[in-house]
C-alpha cells in the first residue's frame, strides 16, 4: 500500500516497473496468504482498483473487492468497508453504471469520488446526533440475557436479563434521552419479550453515561438508579468545565441540564453485594484511570463484568482537570483478581482493544514502566514534545504478548500528557507559559512582521503536508489563518490537512479524529448496520 501510495514520487521512466514490482509484491502475499486474509485482498483491491486500465487488473480489482464484501467479518473491524465500497463505486462509475456507483457511494458514506484520504474507521461525525465509535449493532453476550448495544450514540448501553427472567437491568444511561429512546426501542424490536427495566447502574458520572436518564425515568416511576456517592464530585467538574466541547462531541441535541439534574436512588460508597431477580450482583468501587467516582459492576455467575470508562486512554477527558494513573493501575489489579471472561467497556474500541484481564496484566508492567520514564523526564527537565519523541517502548513489550502493542501504543501518549500536566506547573520547563501570547499575536508576528502572504501561506501548507508535517501545518493554519479567513486557497489547504489528520488518527485517537472532523465541519456518515 505504501508502495503504491508513493509511486507518483518514482520518475516517470521507472514508474512501470515500479508499479510491475508492486503488483508481483501483491500477488506474492496473496500466495503466501492462501488468499484468505481481508487485509491483503482489501490492499490487493485498493491498488488494482487504482491502476489505469494499462495494467489491466480491473478484473482482479472487482474479484477482491467482492471477496472483502463476502467476508466481511474477516475484517479487523467493519470501518474497512468504506473503501470497499468507495472503489467498487469507483469501477462501477469507470463503467458507466451511475446509479450503482451512487449506491456504492452512499454506503461508504463518502460524499463525492474525490477523497484524497483513505479512511478505514468505524467512527462517524454527525452535527446533530454527535459521535458514534461503531456501526449500530445488538449483540448477544452471554445468549439471551446480556445484550450489547453499540452505535446508538457516543456511548455503549448494556442490558441484563435477571435470572428469573422478570427484571431488566441496564447499564449507564447514555448521553440523550432520544438516543436512549431509539436504542431502548431498538433493543425492544430485536427482542421483544424481555420484561420491565426496573434498576441502572452507573458506572461513572461523565455526561455521556448519565444524560438520558430522563427517559429511563419515564419508562418506569420505580424504576431505581445506583450510583457511586461521590457521583456529584463528578458531575460539578463537568458542568465547570469548558463548555465548547460537548456540542462537537456529543451532538446539537445535548444538554448539559440533563446531566446535572442526574440523582441516584441509591449510592453506593464501599463494595456490595446485591441480588436482582435471582442475579448475584458484586458492585466494586473503584478510583480507575478517568474519574474517581467509577464502580465496576461484576456478574460472577454470567462471567461478566461492566468496567465503564476506567481504561479510557485520555486518563480522563483531555478538557477537564481529573485522571488517576495510580488508580488505574489498582483497577487493573481488580480485574485481574476477578477474571471475568467478558470485559464490557463503556465504548465500542475500549472493549476491542482492552478485551482481557491477560492482557491487562501485562500492559500495567508496562505502563508502570513507562510512569517512570515520564517522571524522570520531568525531573530532568526534559520538555513534553521531547519525552514524546523518545519512543518510549518497555523492554518486556516486543517479546510479550502481541495483543498488548496496540493498547499499550494507544495509551502511551496521553499517559504523557496526562502525568506531565499533573507534574509540571504552569511555567514549563521550556519556559512554555511564561508569557501569554494569543493567536493574534502568532497572525501579527508572521503577516505583519514577517510579511506572510496568502500565497506562501498556502504554499507553506501544501508543502508541510506533503512531507506529512500534519500537525505542524494545522499549527500555522490556526495562528495566521485567521487573517485569511475569506480565502478559497486557504479553505481548501485547510481541508486537507485537517482530513489528513483525521486520516492519521482514525483507528487509534477518536477524541482527535472528532476534534479535525469539527475544525473542518466534516461529517463522517454512519456506516448501515449489518455492513
Amino acid at each position: 500500500m505504501l508502495r503504491a501510495q508513493h509511486a507518483s514520487t518514482v520518475s516517470l521512466w521507472h514508474r512501470i516497473g515500479y508499479v510491475k514490482d508492486t503488483l508481483a509484491i501483491l500477488d506474492q502475499a496473496k500466495q503466501l496468504s492462501g488468499g484468505r486474509v481481508f487485509v491483503v485482498n482489501w490492499i490487493a483491491g485498493i491498488v488494482h482498483t487504482e491502476l489505469p486500465n494499462f495494467f489491466g487488473q480491473r478484473t482482479a480489482a472487482q474479484d477482491e473487492l467482492a471477496w472483502c464484501l463476502k467476508n466481511a467479518d474477516k475484517a479487523p473491524h467493519a470501518g474497512w468497508l468504506r473503501e470497499v465500497y468507495y472503489h467498487l463505486g469507483k469501477l462501477a462509475l469507470a463503467d458507466g453504471e451511475q446509479a450503482q456507483a451512487q449506491g456504492y457511494l452512499r454506503r461508504s458514506g463518502y460524499q463525492g469520488f474525490d477523497r484524497p484520504v483513505t479512511l478505514v474507521t468505524p467512527f462517524s461525525e454527525d452535527l446533530a446526533s454527535g459521535h458514534a465509535f461503531a456501526p449500530r449493532r445488538i449483540a448477544e453476550i452471554v445468549p439471551g440475557r446480556v445484550y450489547a448495544l453499540s452505535g446508538f450514540e457516543f456511548t455503549e448501553y448494556y442490558f441484563v436479563v435477571s435470572d428469573d427472567g422478570r427484571q431488566l437491568i441496564g447499564i449507564d444511561a447514555g448521553t440523550r434521552a432520544d438516543a436512549a429512546k431509539v436504542a431502548y426501542e431498538a433493543l425492544g424490536a430485536y427482542a421483544p419479550s424481555l420484561p420491565e427495566l426496573t434498576t441502572v447502574f452507573i458506572t461513572h458520572s461523565h455526561w455521556d453515561h448519565v444524560g438520558g436518564h430522563k427517559y429511563f425515568r419515564a419508562l418506569n416511576p420505580r424504576l431505581r438508579f445506583y450510583a457511586r456517592s461521590n457521583y456529584q464530585e463528578e458531575i460539578a467538574r463537568e458542568v465547570d468545565a469548558p463548555g465548547n466541547f460537548g456540542t462537537q462531541f456529543f451532538g446539537e441535541r445535548f444538554s448539559l441540564d440533563d446531566v446535572g439534574s442526574f440523582k441516584p436512588d441509591v449510592t453506593i460508597a464501599g463494595h456490595t453485594d446485591l441480588k436482582i431477580g435471582g442475579t448475584r450482583i458484586e458492585l466494586i468501587p473503584v478510583h480507575g484511570g478517568e474519574t474517581h467516582d467509577a464502580m465496576f459492576i461484576h456478574l460472577p455467575d454470567q462471567g461478566v463484568m461492566f468496567v465503564g470508562d476506567f481504561i479510557m486512554p485520555y486518563l480522563g477527558a483531555p478538557f477537564v482537570e481529573e485522571g488517576d494513573f495510580q488508580g488505574l493501575l489498582d483497577a487493573i489489579d481488580v480485574v485481574v483478581e476477578k477474571h471475568p471472561p467478558h470485559l464490557l467497556h463503556g465504548h465500542e474500541p475500549l472493549t476491542r482493544n482492552f478485551a482481557s484481564a491477560t492482557m491487562l496484566a501485562q500492559l500495567k508492567i508496562d505502563l508502570v514502566w513507562l510512569r517512570e520514564q515520564v517522571l524522570t523526564a520531568v525531573r530532568r527537565g526534559d520538555e513534553r514534545a521531547a519525552i514524546h519523541q523518545a519512543n518510549l517502548i518497555p523492554p518486556s513489550l516486543l517479546g510479550g504478548q502481541p495483543d498488548v502493542y496496540q493498547p499499550y501504543f494507544i495509551l502511551r501518549e496521553h499517559v504523557i500528557d496526562r502525568l506531565y500536566q499533573q507534574n509540571v506547573g504552569y511555567w514549563q520547563p521550556d519556559l512554555e507559559g511564561l508569557e501569554h501570547l494569543g493567536r493574534a499575536d502568532r497572525a501579527e508576528l508572521f503577516v505583519d512582521y514577517l510579511g506572510l502572504s496568502e500565497k506562501q501561506l498556502v504554499r507553506t501548507v501544501e508543502r508541510l503536508a506533503a512531507d506529512g508535517k500534519y500537525e505542524l501545518a494545522a499549527s500555522l493554519l490556526e495562528w495566521s489563518g485567521s487573517r485569511f479567513e475569506h480565502s478559497t486557497s486557504v479553505a481548501n489547504a485547510k481541508r486537507l490537512v485537517y482530513l489528513k489528520l483525521m486520516e492519521k488518527h482514525q483507528n487509534t485517537d477518536p477524541f482527535k479524529y472528532i476534534i479535525y472532523s469539527g475544525k473542518i465541519s466534516e461529517q463522517t456518515p454512519q456506516l448501515a448496520s449489518g455492513q
